[in-house]
């Protein structure tokens, strides 16, 4: 099969599509057929030498795929040769082929195409796992997301307000806001001109810059609030008052969901199946797609994110 790999740490450039083994199921996993994959922050890291893969796992890039199950492993139940599924995975996604363990397969819902669905699992998986799972957000609550207009931003707007929260979003340009806003946050801060400790304080703050902002989303929280971070574009380390943190009774959380166990996964996959899909299929949440290139291009579309224009997710599809 063809898969996208990594020559060496760098650019867009090092980027290359070359002939490798097909994976074979293990007992527990199937081989989903892969129609489409989508570019997460994660690939770029890992791309650039930042993110290292875990241990055993597939070296090629790619954390979520859309496609059909090609094979089906020792002791795989309630899934068949041909079913049509979207999956999150710890890797391998940019290829034609992909070995992913049963409990992290999704269902295609209802009215998103098999390629559009490519563009779900670890969005929606990371937004769920951390903003519900981990930081407990509520009805009432006011929640910051950082980063509105990306991929888990996007997600994370409608996601909070389906939820009853209000919503306010760091985005970088005037465009950004406009569809950050139509999309349901209550307020778009542009990062660039505005501070974002001006619409607080905040309940829950989601946050992918790091240690940039560290200070100020601290300062930011209100009482019994919680800090989710789960990217770090802004640096590795910040300032951190404990003072403040202590009288405050703040939460300060680092997460990441590809190191989570395949246990932990198909737990927060499972609840994604259940709370998420009823919120797609009722047009509650939108899937947010900038464009789509293909596989073989793989370069052009990590070209694209570094850029940092685009809207939503950038889909990668299989010929």
């Amino acid at each position: 099969m063809k898969a996208v790999s990594i020559k060496e740490p760098g650019g867009p450039e090092v980027l290359e599509c070359v002939d490798v083994e097909d994976p074979a199921p293990a007992a527990g996993e199937v081989v989903v057929d892969v129609v489409a994959g989508a570019l997460n922050r994660a690939d770029v890291m890992q791309r650039m030498g930042l993110y290292p893969v875990p241990p055993g796992t597939s070296p090629y890039p790619g954390l979520e795929v859309s496609g059909r199950i090609g094979a089906v492993g020792e002791g795989v139940t309630g899934w068949k040769v041909g079913d049509e599924v979207c999956a999150l995975l710890t890797g391998g996604g940019y290829a034609q082929k992909v070995a992913v363990p049963a409990g992290q397969l999704l269902t295609v819902p209802k009215g998103i195409s098999l390629v559009e669905a490519a563009g779900l699992p670890e969005a929606v998986a990371t937004v769920w796992s951390n903003l519900v799972m981990t930081a407990g957000l509520k009805e009432g609550e006011t929640l910051l997301v950082h980063g509105g207009a990306g991929g888990v931003g996007t997600a994370a707007i409608q996601i909070a307000k389906a939820i009853g929260a209000r919503v306010v979003t760091t985005v970088g340009g005037p465009e950004k806001a406009a569809r950050a806003r139509e999309l349901g946050a209550d307020v778009a801060v542009d990062y660039r001109t505005q501070d974002f400790t001006e619409h607080g304080p905040y309940d829950v703050i989601l946050d992918v810059v790091g240690g940039q902002y560290l200070e100020r989303n601290v300062q930011s929280l209100t009482v019994d609030g919680r800090l989710v971070v789960i990217g770090l574009q802004g640096g590795l380390e910040g300032q951190l008052n404990l003072a403040e943190m202590v009288f405050k009774r703040l939460s300060v959380f680092g997460t990441t969901l590809r190191t989570r166990s395949a246990e932990q996964k198909a737990a927060i996959v499972a609840e994604v199946q259940k709370k998420i899909w009823p919120m797609i299929e009722s047009g509650a949440v939108q899937l947010v797609i900038d464009q789509t290139v293909p596989m073989s291009e793989a370069a052009e579309a990590h070209r694209l994110i570094d850029t940092g224009r685009h809207i939503g997710k950038i889909l990668l599809v299989n010929a």
